[in-house]
């Protein structure tokens, strides 16, 4: 840790600074953390820049970051162990965090998409938030990445994700990534909407997540939506995306030189 009157470290768990002698208040378990400034810039290619003062920090995946300020130390480690690492593997994410921890005022952080799209900040107050495989993009400490298994077989198989996403859950601000345009919503409760296979980016652990085979046989066979559409129910929010990078992929594969 490190103080926020000298920008010193000090060992963690330290009541004053070993420096200054400045009070070190630790936040506690579950307390929201202090607030965040941040600026969502570049259009369909974003990223966010992020200012933070003595002793603030944010977590990302290993290669997140794409520049930062002289006063910024990064640590990575496994956040949570192994046993937590392996499911952020299996949600799409990397072994390792990076952490980076400014030790003097106003130092700048930007972190990049690593896809074209857009860029969501939720405010995190001990909720929980479902999102897709590699929505993650950086959060404050207090804001825990863990995997997530659907429940039912029919999720897992046909609802466009496969059985391990990304749960989120915890205090203060989250960065997730977002394919294409970004559409929000919050379903009342009992409320459905069916949206095509990979275009939903996260939602509330309180909407009900299903797959359901699309009816008549026209239509599966012509309709183009495939078998199956995934099904989400309120009450809660759900965060929407126009784009798929599958669906990206599929749509330039057909233009990509050949070898001979």
């Amino acid at each position: 840790m490190f103080c926020p009157n000298c920008g010193a470290s000090t060992a963690d768990g330290s009541k004053f600074c070993n420096a200054c002698g400045t009070p070190l208040n630790q936040p506690q378990t579950g307390a929201a953390p202090q607030h965040l400034e941040y600026e969502i810039f570049g259009g369909n290619l974003p990223a966010v820049s992020i200012r933070l003062n003595p002793g603030e920090s944010i977590y990302t995946q290993s290669g997140g970051m794409v520049w930062m300020g002289g006063g910024i130390v990064m640590e990575t480690n496994m956040k949570g162990g192994l046993m937590k690492g392996i499911g952020r593997m299996l949600s799409g994410d990397s072994l390792f965090m990076a952490t980076y921890t400014s030790t003097a005022p106003n130092q700048e952080i930007a972190v990049a998409s690593t896809f074209p799209g857009s860029i969501i900040d939720l405010d995190m107050n001990g909720n929980t938030i479902i999102a897709q495989k590699s929505a993650f993009l950086c959060a404050q400490p207090n804001v825990t990445l863990s995997a997530h298994v659907t429940r039912g077989i029919g999720a897992g198989l046909f609802g466009g994700e496969g059985f391990i996403l990304q749960r989120l859950s915890g205090f203060g601000k989250v960065f997730l990534e977002i394919d294409g345009s970004l559409v929000a919503r919050t379903l009342a409760p009992g409320e459905t909407i069916r949206v095509d296979t990979g275009n939903v980016a996260a939602f509330d652990e309180s909407v009900g997540y299903q797959a359901e085979m699309v009816k008549g046989f026209k239509n599966i066979l012509f309709g183009g939506e495939g078998l199956f559409l995934t099904t989400l129910t309120g009450p809660g929010r759900v965060w929407l995306q126009t784009m798929t990078l599958p669906g990206f992929a599929k749509q330039i594969i057909p233009f990509l030189p050949k070898s001979n």
